[in-house]
């Protein structure tokens, strides 16, 4: 059966967010040819969230820190685009990636389903 996902992001400067990925985020990675890395991410959730308006996609990472994470990613030079702000579910923010795209953060204060 279904045994895993791929997320994909789409970037005008693909091999910079590549290097922040590889770099910056150190997530450990394979080269399947020609510099074109995929990333191995952390445990991932899946939520589908009704909308009124278009369909969209959106990727948070997720950390038990959101404040120390940010202490951490800012000394590495990235780019927060929104304070953090305390919602019911977590602690959110959000950074740009090198290629202009953005990438949220949170804090979870629900139950994570990665520890299922």
């Amino acid at each position: 059966m279904i045994n895993g996902g791929h997320v994909i992001i789409h970037s005008r400067d693909a091999e910079a967010d590549r290097a922040f990925f590889r770099d910056v985020l150190e997530y450990p990675h394979v080269d399947v040819g020609g510099g074109w890395l995929i990333f191995k991410l952390p445990p991932t959730e899946l939520a589908v969230h009704p909308t009124q308006g278009p369909e969209s996609q959106e990727l948070y990472l997720m950390c038990d820190d959101v404040d120390a994470t940010v202490r951490t990613l800012t000394a590495k030079g990235v780019e927060f685009t929104r304070p953090v702000t305390d919602a019911r579910w977590g602690r959110l923010t959000g950074f740009r990636l090198p290629g202009g795209g953005e990438v949220g953060l949170y804090e979870p204060r629900h139950e994570r389903a990665t520890d299922l």
